[in-house]
Formats: structure tokens, C-alpha cells, sequence
């Protein structure tokens, strides 16, 4: 009866205000790279006799709705020279247009917003978008482009040190991020456990980092999402491109099926690092390398109906002298449908598969082990273009999930292993949402909406019963929580509710325009993660366990706060971004002491539930335009956790109070600049300074059966050294031969320019020839040079 009620008010809502909108005209269409029909996102379609606009959608589709009067068109678009037409609206007209760039892709190096004061009049807030071309150009560890580690100069944006996977934003875990790509979610962002993402640059038309402000259309995760599109290919003429460097190499080929109408993409990636290892007596059975394919097919078939089909597919390989072998990467499939109601109305139809996949071969024990999370899901999405101050947005999502939290077999008949199948867990959650993107005023703007999100824990499975519905006891004689011991179990069938949740998430957008050059936002968001990385670690690993919140794990609900000030000078060729944000966060997990949580099929043990906050201050100053060009980031944060006893006899963790998170960073800075000499040579840096992550250090020791051994401070009391390096990059792009298609680059970089030896882990043990404990710095990388070679034709 609730959902009925919701769906009437909405087709009420949408009813009332089309008709008042029935006296204007539409003027509507779709927005394309002139050379290549690629669909462009994010296009600016300005009207300046009544100061109106808006932006394309996903698809390039955009919908204006105008009073009858001549208008100037403005379309603009960053990297691309803008457009202005003169147009007659006497009647709903469509109208496409074609945009050309500013420059060969492979010099690009501009940052520049032509949306003359878009970022003043929007309501959006706390995102973040970079393009692909401003990314290629940062100096990165060996030469390969990297679109996680580009996230990490911005403000609000850290990781958990050299070579870890995942990102953390506003002082959330990685695990609290919602990363899609084409709509498909991605579980595991990173190859070679951290050092490279699985995102190929030449294979990506756009992102988009939402660190606050979330629109209602996304839901899942506590603290942000990143929006990850891949390129649709050239529908005009056959191109590829590609890259070859120290470790990987890449290429793309694209062109069309049907000219104009239909065409393909294709990408692969691999690395080649394991080819090394062969040099060398000791290490030549040895195995490590990554690779990933990305593909898709788009076609339209009439100008209301297109279709998509894409797919992403990246594993990474190692193994040690045929003893060890581990396997594991993501994989996703999209079938994606858009129609064109009318000129007003847009609908986005998507069925999605998406899969995450772990393996491990210990030969030498004589077992196997598989895990992943599966999940299928459908989404319905509409756009309605009510008028030029008013524009509606709305959908569904249901998502199925299926949990191999790990299976056990023997790898052959010799091996001593028994087969063992840890209890498989299924869920499911759908989903509805309304949002509506209003101009209240010349100086107001809003954006506002509302999600209700479900969840439900399903059979078949087994979960184990306890005294007081209690899995964790105190011991209150030696102050410590230990396993509560089951009474008995309850088995559940195939698709029975074992447990049931269901959340509305408001969201709220304001912005009050000053005048064209300043502007004042706020926002709020409530977000509910109902997933739970299993990870006593703080950056993500592949043998990490996704477990759903059930009768023992409660969803994570999140609530933050952010008020920014925006302001453009200089005839915008610089802008400042000033934000604030709290954000609280209930039921998030944390570990007791000793928690084993590997191949554990009681995890609720080992697990208390807590909370978290965040809060902080985030500077960004960018410079747009001109020869040189970058910005200039910094967060002064805070991110902590309390565990708290659950009775006044319990300590909780910490002894109950406060205590840091584990991806707490004081102080964040980066700087980014690009600098374009000449048409040959374009020159960046990068620097990175972060105060180091919180660990736990010894405060003493004590002697067991003569065996030294330290004991252990407050949680996360301590902190390994500051983080911070230089990167330096030169890129040359020799003269195109007249008449050649063959276009390339060369670029030469340089990762921790005066070699930082930056600490990844601090370990403590005692000295086998002195008997002394000491402190062990353990360091990924010194300074790396490296070049590589880019090509198109």
C-alpha cells in the first residue's frame, strides 16, 4: 500500500506540473564529438537573453522548455571550442549539434570550463569531475595512467599509503565508496593489490566523484560515488590508439558497424612484468601480471530508441614455482536500452551483471579456495524536462545478490583437505527514488529528492542461535570480549526472510547565487549501506569478505552535512572552491582483539557494532586557463570511531571513548600543475603531502616461556611518518607527418623525485642475533623513472 501511494503522488506531481507547463515550447536533442558521434556528458546549453540552461544527460540528450521568443544558443563543453546558434522557437523543435575540439587529443592538456559560471549557478556540490585527457598527463608510479590515484589530489580524497588499493573520502573506508562503471558495480578497484586500478584511460569517456550531495539515484554505500563511463566508439571511421610502457601496454580499437548508426569498441591491457622473472634462475617459475578487456557495441536504432551492450572483464595472475597461485579481478555486463518518450520525457532501461571473483592454490598444502559476490541488477531510470526552471527525475533499481564467502576443495586425491563450503548467503534490495532539480529564482537553485531503499536478508542458510540473541560476551574478569557460544542453529529455505530493513534517504541540494561570480551551498544526504566488508585491514585486500547485514550485522546508516562557497575571478581563469562537511555514520563494524576473519563462518564473534564520524575543511583554488594551468588542494580533517560497552560492566574499545579511524589524515595538500611550452613540448608535476595513517605501536613487553613478546597500546594511538612526494612528467609530441594518420607522444616521468623512502608498515619482532625488539620500516618504492609511448590513428 506504501509503494502504491508513492507512485500515485508522483504521477499526480508529474501530471500537475505538465500542464503547467503546456504554453512554452521544447527545444531538445542530443550533443556529439563531431569527428567521432561519441555522446558528449555534461554539455553546457545556455540561453543568455533569460540567463537559462541546462546540461546533457548520461547520453547526451539534453531538454530545454522556453516561451516563444529568438534565442542565442551557447554550447560548450570542456576541451571543445563552443557553439552558438541563433534560433527562431515558435514550436517544439529538435535540434542536435556537433561539437569540435579544441585541440588534438594527445596535446590536450586544457582544464578549462567554457560553462561560463556553471559551477556558480548549479546546486551541485561536493563533486568532482576530471577529464580523461588532464588525467593522462599526470606523472604516475612506472609510467602507467591512473584514474584512482588522479582522485587523490583532490581535497577530501586519501588512500591508505603506497601501494594500497581503494580511496577513502571524508575520512570514510573504501569500502564506503560506490564505484560503477557503465552502471555495473566494481568491488575490487585496484591490480597488483593497490598499485594500478583496473580502469583503462583510453577506454573512458567520463567520471564523476560524488563526495557529498549525492543524488537520490545512487544508493548502497555510506560515504561517496564514482560514476564511470566507458566510450561508446567511433561511429564515423575506423581508429585505434594505444600506449606502450615499462610494464603494460594498451590499445584500443573502435569503429563503426553501421556508419552513422551503430558502432564497436574494443580494449585490452596487459602487463608484462612476469616476463622478467624469466632472467632469473630463482624466480623463473614465477608469475605476475594483470590484464583486462573492455568492450562494447552501441546502435541506434531510430532517433527514439538506442541500444547498448558493454562489458568489462580484468583478472590479476600470481603465482610461486607452482606451489602458490592466486587469480582474481571483476567482471560486468550491460544491456542498456534509452527511448525518447517525447521531447520532454528521456527513460533509461538497464539489465546488469556484475561479479567479483578470489582464488587460491596452496599446492604444497593440497587445497583450493574460491570466493566472490555475485549480483544481478535491473533499473529503470526516467528524465522528465517539466520546464526550464523545473526538470524531475525518477526510477527504480532491484538488485539480487549472491555470497560465496569461500569454498574449500582438495587439489588432488593425495591431499589431506576435506571439501568444506562456507554457508552461502543470498539478499536482495530494491529500490525507488524521486528528485527534482528546481531554479526557485534568479539566485536560487535546488535540488531535491527522496530514496527508499529495501533490504532482505534471504535462505537458503543457516544461522546460529545464542543466549540473549548475544554472538559477543565480555569477560569481565580478564576485560576482554570473547566468542559467545551457540545454543543452537536455525535453518531458513531458498528465498525465505531471514531479515528485513527499509530506509527512507532524503537529499538536499541549495545554492544562493550572489551574482555571476559567487555563490553559497549547502546540502544534506542520508545514505544506508546494507553491504559489510569483512577487512580488519585498512586498505582493501583481495581475500576481503562481503557479508550482508542480516539479524547480527545492522545496515550502516549515514547522514552528512556540507556548506561550501564558490567563486570565480579573473573572468573565470581561476575559481575557489571552499566546503565544510560532518558527516556521522551508525552501525559501523570494528573487530575484537584477536579476531580471526579468514574463512570464518561465524563472524558475528568477532564483530561490535559502533559508530563513526568525520568532519573537516576543504580548500581548492584551480587556475583554468592559459599556458599553465592546475590546482591547489587541502583538507584540514578528522575521522574518528567509538565502540562503546554495551553495559556499564563493558569496556567497549578504547575504554569506550573516541579513538581514530584508521583513514584519518589531519592534513592533506596537493598541488597539480601542466604547463604547454610549445606545440612540441607540455610539461606536469605532481605533489603529495598527507600525514601518516593511524597504527598501533607496543608500550611494552613481556617474557612468556623465554619468548619476548611486545603488548600493545589504545587503538590507532600512533601514527606512522608524514606521506609526500614530487612527481615530474615531460611529454613530446613530434610533428605529424603531412598526409599521415599516425599521430604519437612520447612521455617521460619521474615517480618521488628526491626518493622518499615513505613508510607502508611499521612491524615490531625481536632480533634473533640480539634478542631485542625492534621497529622494522618496510618501503614500497624509492624513486621510479619511466617512459612510455602513446599512439592514434
Amino acid at each position: 500500500m506504501f509503494h502504491k501511494k508513492i507512485i500515485i503522488l508522483i504521477v499526480g506531481f508529474l501530471f500537475t506540473l505538465s500542464c503547467y507547463s503546456q504554453e512554452k515550447f521544447t527545444l531538445s536533442g542530443t550533443v556529439t564529438d563531431i569527428k567521432n558521434n561519441e555522446t558528449l556528458i555534461g554539455v553546457n546549453i545556455y540561453i543568455p537573453e533569460i540567463k537559462s540552461s541546462t546540461t546533457t544527460n548520461e547520453y547526451g540528450f539534453y531538454s530545454i522548455t522556453l516561451p516563444a521568443a529568438n534565442y542565442t544558443v551557447l554550447i560548450s563543453y570542456i576541451g571543445f571550442q563552443t557553439v552558438s546558434e541563433q534560433i527562431e522557437l515558435s514550436e517544439s523543435t529538435k535540434m542536435n549539434f556537433g561539437l569540435s575540439e579544441s585541440g588534438e587529443m594527445l596535446r590536450e592538456v586544457v582544464i578549462k570550463d567554457t560553462n561560463k559560471s556553471s559551477n556558480i549557478r548549479s546546486p551541485e556540490m561536493s563533486v568532482n569531475r576530471l577529464s580523461i585527457s588532464s588525467i593522462k598527463k599526470m606523472p604516475v608510479v612506472l609510467g602507467e595512467v591512473d584514474v584512482i590515484k588522479s582522485l587523490l589530489l583532490l581535497p577530501g580524497v586519501t588512500n591508505a599509503g603506497e601501494g594500497a588499493s581503494g580511496f577513502n573520502v571524508r575520512g570514510g573506508g573504501a569500502d564506503q565508496n560506490l564505484i560503477l562503471l557503465d552502471e555495473a558495480t566494481i568491488f575490487n578497484s585496484s591490480h597488483v593489490f593497490g598499485f594500478f586500478s583496473v580502469f583503462n584511460p583510453d577506454a573512458i569517456k567520463d567520471l564523476k566523484l560524488y563526495k557529498g550531495g549525492i543524488p537520490a539515484n545512487f544508493g548502497g554505500r555510506a560515504s561517496s560515488v564514482l560514476d564511470i563511463y566507458q566510450k561508446d566508439g567511433n561511429s564515423k571511421s575506423f581508429h585505434a590508439s594505444g600506449g606502450i610502457g615499462l610494464i603494460s601496454s594498451r590499445l584500443l580499437l573502435e569503429g563503426p558497424i553501421v556508419k552513422d548508426k551503430g558502432s564497436f569498441l574494443i580494449g585490452g591491457r596487459s602487463s608484462y612484468a612476469h616476463l622478467f622473472l624469466k632472467l632469473s634462475e630463482s624466480t623463473k617459475d614465477n608469475t605476475a601480471y594483470f590484464y583486462d578487456l573492455n568492450a562494447k557495441l552501441s546502435y541506434k536504432l531510430n532517433p527514439n530508441n538506442n541500444l547498448y551492450f558493454s562489458g568489462y572483464f580484468g583478472r590479476d595472475v600470481f603465482s610461486i614455482n607452482d606451489s602458490f597461485s592466486n587469480i582474481y579481478g571483476n567482471t560486468t555486463l550491460n544491456l542498456r536500452w534509452n527511448h525518447l518518450f517525447s521531447d520532454k520525457l528521456f527513460s533509461n532501461f538497464s539489465m546488469i551483471y556484475s561479479d567479483y571473483y578470489y582464488g587460491l592454490d596452496l599446492d604444497f598444502i593440497g587445497f583450493k579456495w574460491d570466493s566472490g559476490i555475485e549480483n544481478y541488477n535491473i533499473k529503470y531510470d526516467f528524465k522528465n524536462y517539466i520546464s526550464d526552471k523545473f526538470k524531475l527525475n525518477y526510477g527504480i533499481n532491484a538488485i539480487y545478490y549472491s555470497f560465496n564467502p569461500g569454498r574449500i576443495s582438495p587439489t588432488d586425491s593425495d591431499s589431506a583437505i576435506n571439501p568444506d563450503q562456507l554457508d552461502k548467503k543470498y539478499a536482495f534490495e530494491p529500490a525507488l527514488y524521486v528528485s527534482a532539480e528546481h531554479e526557485i529564482s534568479k539566485k536560487i537553485a535546488v535540488t531535491y529528492g527522496l530514496r527508499y531503499s529495501m533490504f532482505y536478508r534471504l535462505g537458503e542458510s543457516t544461522l546460529n542461535l545464542y543466549a540473549d540473541n548475544n554472538p559477543v560476551v565480555f569477560n569481565t574478569e580478564q576485560q576482554i570480549y570473547e566468542k559467545a557460544t551457540p545454543t543452537g542453529t536455525q535453518f531458513y529455505d531458498k528465498n525465505k526472510v531471514i531479515k528485513s530493513f527499509n530506509n527512507l534517504e532524503p537529499r538536499l541540494a541549495v545554492s544562493y547565487q550572489f551574482n555571476d561570480n559567487n555563490a553559497l551551498k549547502a546540502s544534506y544526504n542520508r545514505m544506508t549501506q546494507y553491504l559489510q566488508l569483512i577487512s580488519n585491514t585498512s586498505s582493501p585486500t583481495p581475500l576481503d569478505i562481503w557479508m550482508p547485514s542480516d539479524k547480527y550485522i545492522q545496515p550502516q546508516l549515514a547522514d552528512q552535512v556540507a556548506l561550501g562557497y564558490f567563486k570565480n575571478f579573473n573572468d573565470n581563469m581561476y575559481s575557489l572552491e571552499v566546503e565544510t562537511y560532518y558527516k556521522k555514520i551508525k552501525n559501523r563494524l570494528d573487530y575484537i582483539d584477536g579476531a580471526d576473519l579468514i574463512a570464518n563462518d561465524a563472524i558475528e564473534q568477532v564483530i561490535l557494532n559502533g559508530r563513526m564520524r568525520s568532519y573537516g575543511l576543504e580548500l581548492m583554488l584551480r587556475k583554468n586557463e592559459g599556458r599553465l594551468n592546475g590546482w591547489i588542494s587541502y583538507t584540514l580533517s578528522k575521522s574518528e570511531q567509538q565502540t562503546p560497552g554495551r553495559t556499564p560492566e563493558e569496556s567497549g574499545i578504547n575504554n569506550g571513548d573516541w579513538y581514530n579511524s584508521a583513514y584519518d589524515k589531519t592534513h592533506n595538500l596537493a598541488v597539480t600543475a601542466a604547463y604547454q611550452k610549445n606545440d612540441k613540448w607540455s610539461f606536469g608535476a605532481n605533489f603529495a603531502l598527507q600525514t601518516g595513517q593511524p597504527v598501533t605501536y607496543p608500550t611494552g613487553q613481556y617474557t612468556y616461556l623465554g619468548v619476548v613478546i611486545p603488548s600493545y597500546g589504545l587503538r590507532n594511538e600512533n601514527r606512522l611518518p608524514a606521506y609526500h612526494h614530487l612527481d615530474v612528467s615531460a611529454t613530446l609530441t613530434p610533428t605529424a607527418n603531412q598526409g599521415r594518420n599516425w599521430k604519437g607522444e612520447w612521455v617521460f616521468s619521474i615517480y618521488n623525485l628526491y626518493n622518499r623512502k615513505n613508510a607502508a608498515s611499521i612491524n615490531f619482532s625481536q632480533n634473533l642475533d640480539t634478542g631485542v625488539n625492534e621497529a622494522v620500516k618496510t618501503s614500497i618504492f624509492g624513486i621510479v623513472p619511466a617512459v612510455s609511448y602513446n599512439f592514434k590513428f
